[in-house]
C-alpha cells in the first residue's frame, strides 16, 4: 500500500470517528449522577434511555482521541521521517482539543429542549404553588407532568427538598440549564426571605418567552445575512471577469 493511500485511509477513519464521537460522548459525571439517582418522579430504571440516547453502560472508547491519533498518524505518513513524527504529535493534540470544543448533537438537543421547557415549567410551578402545594411537592408534580431532561432535573430538585436538603443544594441541579439561573435565584430568595414565589415564577416565564422570541428574530436576521455571502462569492468573480477584465484589457491595449 502506498504512503498516500495509507494517509488517506487514516484521514477517512479519523473523519468518521470525529463525526460519530459527538453522538456517543457523554460527561462521566452525568453517568454517575444518573446511576446514583434514587427512583422517583423523573427518574429512569436501570439500563433505560434518558431521552437523548445516553444509556447506562460501561465506559466506551474515546472516539475523539482515536480520531486525533489517526490524523496524527496520517501526517506522519505523508511527511515521513523525523519531521513527520515531530509534526504528528502537535497535530493530534490540537485536533483532540478542537474536537472536544465542538458541542455534540445530543448535548445541544438536550440543552435546547431544557431551555424550551423552562417557561412551561415555571408556569406550572406557579400554578401549583397558587393552589397551596408546598415547594417540594410542586416541583415533584411538575416533574411528573413534564417529559424530558428538564423533568429529570426537577425530579432531583424535588427529591432533595423532600428529603430535607438545603435550597442551594437542591436548586443547583438546574445549573446547566440555560436561563435557569433566574429561577434558581428567585427560589433561593423566597426560601431565605419567605416571599411568595408564584408571582416571580410567572414573571420569569414571560421574560423567558420574550427572550426566546428576541433570540429567534436575531437568528432569522443573521441567517438572511449568511445566505447573501455565498451569492456574493459566486457573483463577484463573475462580475470581475465579465465586467472589469475586458475593460482593463482594452485600456491596456490602447495604451500599449
Amino acid at each position: 500500500m502506498s504512503r498516500t493511500a495509507l494517509a488517506a485511509g487514516c484521514l477517512v477513519a479519523a473523519a468518521l470517528l470525529a463525526v460519530t464521537a459527538g453522538a456517543g460522548r457523554r460527561p462521566r459525571h452525568r453517568l454517575r449522577e444518573l446511576n446514583s439517582a434514587p427512583p422517583g418522579p423523573g427518574s429512569l430504571p436501570a439500563g433505560a434511555d434518558d431521552g437523548d440516547g445516553a444509556r447506562r453502560v460501561g465506559r466506551r472508547p474515546d472516539a475523539v482521541r482515536l480520531a486525533a491519533g489517526l490524523a496524527g498518524l496520517a501526517v506522519a505518513v505523508v511527511v515521513g521521517g523525523w519531521p513527520g513524527l515531530i509534526a504528528a504529535t502537535p497535530t493530534a493534540i490540537v485536533l483532540d482539543r478542537a474536537l472536544r470544543r465542538i458541542e455534540p448533537p445530543a448535548v445541544r438537543k438536550r440543552r435546547l429542549r431544557e431551555a424550551g421547557d423552562l417557561p412551561l415549567a415555571a408556569d406550572l410551578l406557579a400554578a401549583a404553588m397558587r393552589a397551596g402545594a408546598p415547594v417540594d411537592r410542586s416541583v415533584l408534580a411538575v416533574a411528573e407532568a413534564l417529559d424530558g431532561p428538564l423533568a429529570r432535573r426537577l425530579g432531583r430538585v424535588g427529591r432533595t427538598l423532600l428529603l430535607g436538603g438545603g435550597p442551594e443544594e437542591a436548586w443547583s441541579q438546574l445549573g446547566p440549564v440555560p436561563g435557569a439561573e433566574r429561577l434558581t435565584a428567585a427560589a433561593l430568595r423566597s426560601s431565605h426571605s419567605g416571599a411568595a414565589l408564584a408571582g416571580a415564577l410567572t414573571r420569569l416565564a414571560d421574560d423567558l418567552r420574550a427572550d426566546r422570541a428576541t433570540a429567534a428574530e436575531a437568528s432569522a436576521r443573521r441567517a438572511g445575512v449568511l445566505v447573501v455571502l455565498p451569492l456574493g462569492l459566486c457573483f463577484l468573480p463573475a462580475f470581475i471577469l465579465a465586467g472589469l477584465v475586458p475593460v482593463i484589457v482594452a485600456v491596456l491595449g490602447d495604451v500599449l
